[in-house]
């Protein structure tokens, strides 16, 4: 089995993150870890080779100039080609974020759910906060329901729209969502070789979500295992969506993404009624931030929405647009 993570400028994470998992490897489970350096430009790179050799990580810790900073979804497939190469291919890709940590039994949980159930293509960790608390980790597919749902957050609309929720209240044990988060997320090599790598023409997001389309459009199923625990310190990778701070408004990438899912996977027409959807949510927003006296969210605006829709219809990307 293969592990891959993707770093960009995040060493002292990936260092942690490494060590989490040299405990696991000492538990007796067997796996090799790639870690992607996507052009960090801050000495991340000398870092972690450093780390590897002073802590004896080399025998199963490989480090991987990506040569340029491509996104995440580039990222990743950099470390994914670099496992499927090997003389012996591994049965499975575990991708892990930088700012991550494993707790004990969480690479097995995942390694053995795939063994059980060969009809899933894709299974993801069950996410947590360092105090335990649970973190949302699985989730419905976005339509144009859940992007107005999502906007507003006002309750009567959010019970009359719950059956398109994209974060349903997770069951216990076990169970298929539509999608689950990249931040751990184990894909069986079969499904990668029917439906190819991430899509790299995502900069940043969404990617994950894309992917498990392809493989559950395939016929493989997605899967989250809460068996597999995985601290994310979210947003500490990216800056976006820190969980102590007030929401920062959304980068080009993220709306570039956004567009480019809903335009691949549903149509352009489709996908501007999706914008639509949330233009008119984001002024619902502000007027019902006025009345009840509380802002709603405000990291989204209708400038960057129908920016990132000139932009994909001009060919630019997120990365031309400044990521």
């Amino acid at each position: 089995m293969g592990v891959v993570i993707v770093n960009y400028r995040t060493a002292d994470l990936v260092v942690d993150c490494l060590r989490s998992l040299e405990g696991e490897l000492s538990s007796g489970d067997s796996f090799r870890v790639v870690v992607v350096d996507n052009a960090s430009g801050d000495g991340s790179l000398e870092v972690l080779r450093q780390a590897v050799t002073e802590h004896g990580w080399g025998a199963w810790c490989e480090v991987v100039d990506a040569g340029r900073n491509g996104g995440f979804a580039f990222g990743n497939n950099v470390g994914i080609r670099r496992v499927l190469s090997w003389d012996e291919p591994a049965d499975a890709v575990h991708l892990l974020n930088p700012d991550t940590y494993v707790r004990p039994g969480a690479v097995r949980a995942l390694a053995s759910f795939l063994e059980e159930h060969p009809e899933a293509g894709v299974v993801g960790s069950g996410l947590e906060n360092p105090d335990g608390t649970v973190r949302r980790g699985a989730f419905r597919y976005p339509s144009a329901a859940s992007e107005f749902e999502g906007q507003l957050r006002f309750g009567p609309v959010s019970k009359l729209l719950s059956r398109w929720v994209v974060a349903p209240p997770a069951p216990e044990g076990a169970w298929r969502p539509g999608w689950v988060t990249g931040a751990s997320m184990m894909v069986r090599r079969e499904a990668l070789e029917r439906v190819g790598l991430f899509d790299d023409s995502y900069f940043l997001y969404f990617e994950e979500t894309d992917l498990c389309l392809r493989v559950a459009r395939a016929g493989w199923e997605i899967w989250q295992e809460p068996a597999s625990r995985v601290v994310h310190l979210v947003g500490q990778s990216t800056g976006v969506n820190r969980k102590d701070e007030k929401p920062r408004p959304k980068p080009a990438y993220w709306y570039d993404s956004r567009r480019r899912y809903f335009e691949k996977n549903l149509g352009r027409v489709h996908a501007d009624a999706v914008d639509a959807c949330r233009c008119v949510a984001v002024l619902l927003s502000r007027v019902l931030g006025v009345l009840l006296g509380k802002p709603g969210d405000e990291s989204i605006t209708i400038d960057g929405l129908l920016a990132a829709r000139r932009r994909l219809r001009g060919g630019a990307t997120g990365e031309a647009a400044g990521a």
